[in-house]
Formats: structure tokens, C-alpha cells, sequence
């Protein structure tokens, strides 16, 4: 079976690991940004390898729609209606909040209300945001979706215009908010817990999470989705291995290994994590994410990535 993984071996190695050794099914996985694994499967079109497109957002699997056969409806059942496809053609394995890292020494969180409170001059030079990654083009896509796109390009201009430093992923952005290098980063949850685990009992690391009362594109929870090719060669191969993904053993995966939100019923997330049901959600569907060349190319029009 073959795997165009849109999120790191790292992070998703260890699992996929698991279940060769547990299936006896030989996995061949082919990994880079999910935006490039898209581009891939569009060029590679109905000769493409892949089997499975496992991304890191809805917006990946979205632009590929018309490749991806129908999820099972027992697959489908196992999670919340929030968390797949409307189309019924992906499937969420595990939820991402976005939120704001910030340093606990120098920012107040009661000052952070919204996306837009991150364009006060007070910010000038001490933040920090990721343009090329895949989950901040989603947030942005969301942004574009909820606010239009004149009023997103306004806070695109007006984060630039704050000196908002340029950082190639969220993991660095987490280090500097902690170090004082910045008071404000773009980030998905999860990057905080490693290092506030690492550094042991209490605050001794200086960062942590907003998550966004405001139910606007910054409080924006996704799923890493994953989707069977319709020109798939091992369909029951890709359907054990989403079957497995959706199972306990995995999804206890990522709880405890990337501390990730669980999906399915019956496993409890991690106790350091807010809780799903106390993150005031986008009020968007996932669906309706896929445009995430749209917001590229606010970006490069922008100023933010080179055209």
C-alpha cells in the first residue's frame, strides 16, 4: 500500500510503524507538505500511486475531492459530524486546534480577543507567523471564507506592518515565544506540550496557549483527514489502514504522543489540553476549506511569500 502523507514522519512514523507490524501489510509512504503531496496526486492524476492521502488539513484533501472514492459509512459513524467530509469522501483522524502562543512575562491574554487584536502597534516587532505552512494557509482560507477577502488582506497588511517575523513552522515559533524572542505566535496546539513538559514541574517554560473566545478564523479547529484514492490499487489495504487509524490503539496515539485531540468515542484527551468542548469552534465546516491557493495567492499579492 502506498501513503502520500502531508504530515511529517515524526509525528505519524510511529503509528503507520504500528500498523505494518500489526497488519503484516508492507507500507511504502511518500512524505512532503500536504499542499505538495496535492499537487502531486493532480499531476500524477488517474496513474498516481497513492493509495491513501493522509493530510495535515482539510484543505489539502479538499482540493482533490474528485479523486477520493466515498468513506464507509461505518468509518464515517465513528466521529462527529464536524469532522469530515460533507461530501463524505475524508475523514478526520485527529483534531487540531489554531491557536496564539504567547510569553507569559510579557503579554497579557485578556488583551488577545480576536485575530484582529494582533494589529494593536503594541505588538510591533514581537511576533511571529509560518506563511508557508499548510495550517496557516488553512486558517487564512477560513479568514477569507468568514471575513471576505478585502478584510483579510487587511490583517495580512496589518501583521506585516507590526514587523511580524517570518518563521519557516510552528516548533520555532513555540521555542521563541518561551525564550522572550517574541510575545505572540501563529501555532497549532499542540507544539506547546513537549517543550512544557520537557521543561518539568510548573511555569518553568514561559509560553502558553490562547485559545480565541471569539469563534472567529482564529479559533479555527481542524483535522488531520485522511482520504482512499478512487484509482487506489489496494482499496482493502487502504480501508484496514483507515480502519486502524480510527481505532483506540491509534487514536491513544496521538493523544499521548502528539497530544492531539481523539475522535472517536470513548477515548479521553490529554489532561493538559482545554478541553474540546470548551473551544469556541469557527463557526465554518471543514468543507468548505479547500481554496488554499486562494490564500496563497493573497499572500504572495500581499507581500508575505514571493510570487
Amino acid at each position: 500500500m502506498v501513503i502520500y502523507s502531508g504530515r511529517k514522519e515524526s509525528l505519524v512514523g510511529p503509528i503507520i510503524e504500528q500498523f505494518q507490524a500489526i497488519s503484516g501489510i508492507d507500507v511504502e509512504v511518500k512524505y512532503g507538505s500536504s499542499g505538495e503531496m496535492a499537487s502531486l496526486i493532480m499531476s500524477e492524476g488517474a496513474k498516481s500511486p497513492a493509495d491513501v492521502f493522509y493530510a495535515q488539513d482539510p484543505g489539502a484533501v479538499g482540493s482533490v475531492i474528485d479523486m477520493l472514492q466515498d468513506v464507509s459509512a461505518e468509518s464515517l459513524a465513528l466521529v462527529p459530524d464536524w469532522a469530515k467530509s460533507n461530501q463524505g469522501k475524508w475523514i478526520g483522524v485527529s483534531g487540531r486546534a489554531r491557536t496564539i502562543v504567547y510569553n507569559t512575562d510579557n503579554v497579557n491574554p485578556a488583551d488577545i480577543k480576536d485575530l484582529n487584536s494582533l494589529c494593536d502597534p503594541k505588538y510591533k516587532g514581537k511576533m511571529g507567523w509560518a506563511p508557508t505552512n499548510s495550517s496557516f494557509q488553512t486558517m487564512l482560507t477560513a479568514m477569507r471564507s468568514m471575513w471576505g477577502e478585502d478584510k483579510a488582506m487587511a490583517w495580512v497588511k496589518c501583521m506585516m506592518d507590526n514587523d511580524v517575523a517570518v518563521y519557516p513552522k510552528n516548533t520555532p515559533q513555540v521555542e521563541a515565544a518561551g525564550k522572550a524572542e517574541i510575545d505572540i505566535g501563529l501555532v497549532n496546539h499542540y507544539y506547546l506540550y513537549k517543550f512544557v513538559l520537557d521543561a518539568g514541574e510548573g511555569d518553568a517554560f514561559k509560553a502558553r496557549n490562547i485559545h480565541l473566545a471569539s469563534g472567529g478564523p482564529g479559533s479555527l479547529v481542524m483535522v488531520s483527514p485522511i482520504g482512499i484514492m478512487s484509482t487506489a490499487k489496494n482499496k482493502d489495504n487502504a480501508q484496514q489502514f483507515v480502519d486502524f487509524m480510527l481505532s483506540v490503539v491509534a487514536q491513544n496515539y496521538f493523544v499521548n504522543s502528539t497530544r492531539e485531540y481523539p475522535l472517536i468515542e470513548g477515548v479521553k484527551q490529554h489532561p493538559l489540553l482545554t478541553p474540546l468542548a470548551d473551544i469556541t469552534k469557527a463557526n465554518i465546516s471543514l468543507s468548505d476549506l479547500a481554496d488554499i491557493q486562494g490564500s496563497v495567492k493573497l499572500l504572495q499579492e500581499a507581500g508575505a511569500l514571493p510570487k
